[in-house]
């Protein structure tokens, strides 16, 4: 039971970092007037700095990773949870 809910308040903790990026992001789509690639993963990893550019990222692109990583282990937590008993 305890690994059930340490598997879950990770989950939820990762999921709620992934999703809080992707929506800030998505909200400063709208002002970014120079990318490369996708403008909503631009918005979130940036690019390299070309002269005096001015930079329209948020560069939030590691923690938008590490709350992948918790989310995968909160999952694998609790499938481990679930096959086993």
């Amino acid at each position: 039971m305890k690994r059930t809910i340490i598997g879950g308040v990770f989950m939820i903790s990762g999921v709620l970092t992934t999703l809080s990026i992707i929506i800030a992001a998505s909200i400063s789509v709208p002002s970014i007037t120079s990318w490369s690639g996708s403008k909503l993963w631009f918005a979130i990893f940036g690019a390299r700095q070309y002269g005096n550019e001015v930079v329209q990222s948020l560069f939030l692109g590691t923690p938008f990773v590490i709350g992948l990583i918790v989310t995968v282990i909160g999952l694998l937590i609790l499938v481990k949870e679930y096959f086993t008993d």
